[in-house]
C-alpha cells in the first residue's frame, strides 16, 4: 500500500518513475545527481497541469520542443535582463537566446553519439562538445564542473540509460547575429 502512495504521488507530482531495481549502482548515483542538479528545471518541457505548470515527463530531458517556433523575446530593460519561455526551457538575455539542450540518448537529436570523454569535457570546460562555442546562460556548468570524475561518469550512465526522445533542439540565437 505504501508503495502505490508512493507512485501516485510521483505520477501527480509529475516525476519520472524509478530506475528498475536491477540498474547499477553508477547508474542511480547518476540518477540521484541528475534529480537534486535540478536538470529537469531546464531541461525536461513544461506543460499546463491542473495545479499549473508541471514538468512534461514524456519528454524528460529531451531539451527545448522543435515546435513550434517562438516568437523574439520582448525587448530587455534594466529592470528585466532576462525573460524565459512558457516551456520553461529557452531564456533571453544580453548573450542572446538560448535553448536547453536534448539530454537524452537520441542518437539524431540528443547526446546519443557522444563518448563519456566528451560529456566529460564538455561539462569541465563549458564548451560545446568540448571544444566549440560556449555553453550560454543559465545553464551552471562552472558549478557542474567541479563535481568529481566519478560523479560525472555516473550522470553521463544515468543519461544513457533513459528513454531517448527525438527532439531536434533549435541552435541559439548569439545576441549580435
Amino acid at each position: 500500500m505504501k508503495r502505490l502512495a508512493v507512485a501516485l504521488l510521483a505520477f501527480v507530482a509529475g516525476v519520472a518513475p524509478a530506475l528498475a531495481a536491477d540498474a547499477s549502482p553508477q547508474v542511480k548515483r547518476g540518477e540521484f545527481i541528475v534529480k537534486s542538479g535540478g536538470c529537469n528545471d531546464c531541461h525536461t518541457p513544461l506543460r499546463m497541469g491542473p495545479n499549473g505548470p508541471e514538468p512534461d515527463m514524456t519528454r524528460m530531458l529531451s531539451g527545448h520542443p522543435e515546435t513550434p517556433a517562438l516568437p523574439p523575446p520582448p525587448p530587455l530593460t534594466d529592470a528585466w535582463n532576462n525573460v524565459g519561455s512558457a516551456s520553461g526551457t529557452a531564456f533571453a538575455g544580453p548573450w542572446g537566446v538560448s535553448f536547453a539542450r536534448n539530454l537524452t540518448p537520441d542518437e539524431h537529436t540528443g547526446i546519443g553519439i557522444w563518448s563519456e570523454e566528451m560529456f566529460m569535457k564538455t561539462i569541465r570546460s563549458g564548451r560545446h562538445w568540448g571544444v566549440s562555442r560556449p555553453i550560454l546562460p543559465p545553464m551552471p556548468w562552472f558549478n557542474y564542473a567541479k563535481m568529481t570524475d566519478e560523479d560525472l561518469k555516473s550522470v553521463y550512465a544515468y543519461l544513457r540509460s533513459i528513454k531517448p526522445v527525438k527532439n531536434q533542439v533549435p541552435d541559439a540565437i548569439l545576441a549580435g547575429q
